[in-house]
């Protein structure tokens, strides 16, 4: 695959800033929940609100433990370095331990941090740099079978539901590959393409890109981003989806978003069918036959029966079988999909 490679030494201490809520710490939660077994730490400052229940570490207990990589764990609107962050991480590059971001804010753009990681011999990783050799789509249809999940709105679950349905597909000896588009799934999959870093008129081609030609009964299953929904960032989903030419899409949801994120009091979650019928629309561009298998739903803050019973009439409504793909799994979107073919 075409695209970035991105190596992380491990052990990880996870860096959270001052984040004041969980859906702006998501690359944190996305690696410890997928790369867990790496995470030494997290480092918190005063104002942070947010803890993923790992050690506290400062900058010398990072380096008792012998943490090799801190990972800035906050996914801000924006993407920018916070001012009050630099110190720490000056600290921690000058420690000799190297720094992960996600930021579109670069690491190596920071004079202070740029001279800590020289004194230090640490790295600076920019995750979300794409490629330079993006091409413009060329809408061609490709062998191979696509699904990717999409969302009613932004942070709903659609990297967790990709990697979950990939390691479904995966343990059922269906070949698959998980094609990472944000800063947090190329942090665990070691490549992708930071699709919403890649200039307007090359999204779609870094889509075409990141799942190219591929063998009969291979399903890359890709990362969504954004939403079509989301009046900031619904550009770059676009873009995604028509360079992506899925066969199947899953759409994402959480069952207690009523509002678009970040846009409260504006703009409204329509009801999921539209949802679905608006998504379709816009994949069926450049696939006609694209179909959606399944909705997978965030019920995390449910109680076990409440969420039982909001998929169940969530299901009686759309026809589709529904998930939350952490809770119960995607076993049923996994079956909708192995009996696709071109």
């Amino acid at each position: 695959m075409s695209g970035i490679h991105v190596e992380l030494a491990a052990p990880y201490l996870v860096f959270l800033g001052d984040v004041g809520d969980d859906d702006h710490a998501k690359t944190g939660f996305g690696i410890l929940h997928w790369r867990g077994e790496h995470c030494a730490g997290q480092m918190r400052l005063p104002d942070c609100k947010v803890d993923l229940g790992l050690p506290e570490l400062d900058v010398e207990a990072a380096a008792a433990a012998g943490v090799r990589t801190a990972i800035i764990g906050v996914a801000p609107s924006g993407g920018q370095i916070v001012d009050a962050w630099i110190p720490p991480l000056v600290r921690l590059a000058r420690a000799g331990i190297d720094i992960a971001s996600g930021m579109h804010s670069k690491l190596g753009d920071i004079p202070d941090l740029e001279e800590a990681a020289r004194e230090g011999s640490a790295r600076l990783v920019d995750v979300r740099t794409p490629p330079r050799d993006i091409p413009v789509a060329r809408g061609r249809p490709r062998a191979g079978l696509r699904v990717l999940t999409v969302g009613t709105d932004c942070a709903v679950g659609k990297k967790y539901t990709a990697l979950t349905l990939h390691r479904e597909l995966t343990g059922r000896g269906v070949p698959s590959t998980f094609r990472a588009t944000g800063q947090t799934g190329i942090m665990i999959a070691g490549s992708g393409i930071p699709i919403d870093a890649v200039v307007a008129d090359f999204v779609s081609g870094a889509a075409e890109m990141l799942s190219p030609d591929n063998a009969d009964g291979h399903w890359d299953v890709i990362e969504g981003q954004g939403s079509l929904l989301h009046p900031s960032y619904a550009g770059v989903t676009i873009g995604l989806i028509h360079g992506s030419q899925p066969d199947a899409v899953v759409l994402c949801h959480d069952a207690e978003r009523s509002e678009i994120l970040g846009l409260e009091g504006y703009y409204p979650v329509p009801p999921i069918h539209e949802v679905i019928d608006i998504v379709l629309a816009a994949a069926r561009v450049t696939n006609p036959g694209c179909r959606c298998v399944g909705i997978s739903v965030n019920t995390s803050r449910m109680t076990d029966a409440e969420r039982d019973n909001y998929l169940a009439d969530l299901e009686r409504q759309a026809g589709l079988p529904c998930v939350d793909p952490i809770a119960i799994g995607v076993s049923r979107i996994a079956d909708a999909l192995v009996k696709i073919n071109k």
